[in-house]
């Protein structure tokens, strides 16, 4: 019979307030994916990004699968997302960072 193992989560004070971001940037490469979250706020001319996550394909997909689950549990508890309105009112939707000129194919640019 195989135990179960358990893990412990150590959630440091400075993280466990968090940050606000708006926008995700994603990037991947063979071997990783790299997760970009900002903050796009009104009066400034560029997001900041707060965070970058960095994983293996496979735990990017663990990841999509853990984000579609959850969001299925939001939306059966409190109605659908309606992504009609907060996008587009940010200039939003979803881009690929290697389209803009200051990153292009070869990464970010200095």
């Amino acid at each position: 019979m195989e135990e179960k193992k358990e893990i412990g989560f150590e959630l440091r004070p400075e993280v466990a307030q968090g940050s606000y971001s708006n926008l995700a940037i994603i990037t991947h490469s063979h071997s990783e994916f790299v997760l970009d979250f900002a903050a796009m706020l009104p009066g400034l001319n560029k997001a900041l990004v707060n965070n970058r996550v960095i994983m293996t394909p496979e735990h990017a997909k663990r990841l999509l699968n853990a984000l579609m689950d959850n969001v299925t549990k939001y939306e059966s508890q409190f109605g659908l997302i309606d992504l009609s309105g907060g996008a587009k009112q940010q200039g939003g939707g979803t881009f690929n960072l290697g389209d803009l000129p200051q990153f292009g194919p070869n990464g970010a640019k200095s």
